[in-house]
């Protein structure tokens, strides 16, 4: 078997190992593909693993020994599904790699918010506690958790581990899903999206994109939420209407928290890199090195599977 990696670097900067792939053939890793590289690196291929390199009609027809496409993400848009199960070849992604690492980075942007380490930090750094006359200092208004809010859009598999540290937080946690729930934790509860939003001071986004929530959140969502509530995005860039949010942020209605954006790398005119009141980082909330080796793992097993006849996570 020949295995090409098209775009190996975010998942392996270096600090893993991809030797678990050589007992299915020869590899290739390619830390980044040119989408104008592709077809060249892949032409021979009977494996392909990507992330974000997009496998086209196009890239299938020039590659005529392929049988497998293993996207070591959870998205699958960067194939055509369509092409690829016309030509027999499995697709397959890599679920549930790291809920935990995502409810972490969710709570490590809400403390920013709540304590405003880094302000502090660059303060003290500064003088600023030098020069005090008292023993302490605030920059800014700090906030307790407890008792608070914290509404949560989608209940997968990080949704749940987001409410399971809010409730350690004592804080109360209002869901919200694609349909109702029943059966929900202590101190859990489902309620409509419109709902969630009036009475949330946190709301966190842990929904698919598609297109039932593409700027799910728009002018007319953020105008329900409470006066400097704090808005937190891990999951898609697209569910917000970004230039509805900065206008919100920068006449100082509410606070944000986002570590993806609609288009990544982003344009150096995206509305949100200028606002007020925004905190942004640059989508790593998946990228512990313990997520990045389960996700690897998976996509190893997933192959083996595929090879013995009994493919998993199978998305066409």
């Amino acid at each position: 078997m020949n295995i090409v990696v098209l775009d190996g670097y975010t998942l392996n900067p270096g600090d893993l190992s991809w030797d678990a792939l050589s007992q299915f053939g020869d590899i290739e890793v390619f830390e980044h593909t040119e989408h104008d590289q592709i077809i060249s690196r892949s032409r021979d291929a009977d494996i392909i693993l990507t992330n974000k390199a997009v496998i086209t009609n196009k890239v299938i027809e020039h590659c005529p020994k392929l049988k497998y496409i293993g996207v070591t993400a959870t998205g699958t848009n960067v194939v055509d599904m369509t092409a690829a199960s016309s030509r027999n070849i499995v697709v397959t992604n890599v679920p549930a790699y790291g809920p935990d690492a995502v409810a972490q980075m969710v709570f490590a942007l809400i403390l920013q918010h709540s304590q405003q380490v880094s302000l502090h930090d660059e303060a003290v750094k500064q003088g600023q506690w030098s020069n005090a006359r008292d023993f302490c200092f605030t920059l800014s208004p700090l906030m307790s958790l407890k008792g608070k809010t914290i509404g949560i859009v989608g209940y997968g598999d990080i949704g749940q581990q987001v409410a399971t540290l809010a409730l350690a937080f004592n804080m109360n946690v209002i869901i919200t899903s694609g349909s109702k729930k029943t059966n929900l934790p202590l101190n859990v509860s489902w309620q409509p999206l419109e709902v969630l939003l009036t009475q949330a001071d946190i709301v966190s986004l842990h929904c698919p994109l598609n297109e039932t929530t593409d700027k799910l959140i728009n002018s007319q969502s953020l105008g329900l939420l409470k006066p400097g509530a704090l808005l937190v995005n891990t999951a898609r860039g697209g569910l917000i209407d970004e230039d509805a949010l900065a206008l919100a942020l920068n006449q100082h209605k509410l606070f944000a928290a986002v570590d993806v954006l609609s288009t990544e790398p982003p344009a150096k005119d995206n509305p949100l890199l200028s606002a007020n009141n925004i905190v942004i980082t640059p989508h790593i909330a998946w990228a512990t090195i313990e997520a990045r080796q389960n996700l690897l793992t998976i996509a190893v097993n997933n192959i083996e599977q595929f090879l013995q006849g009994k493919p998993c996570h199978q998305v066409n």
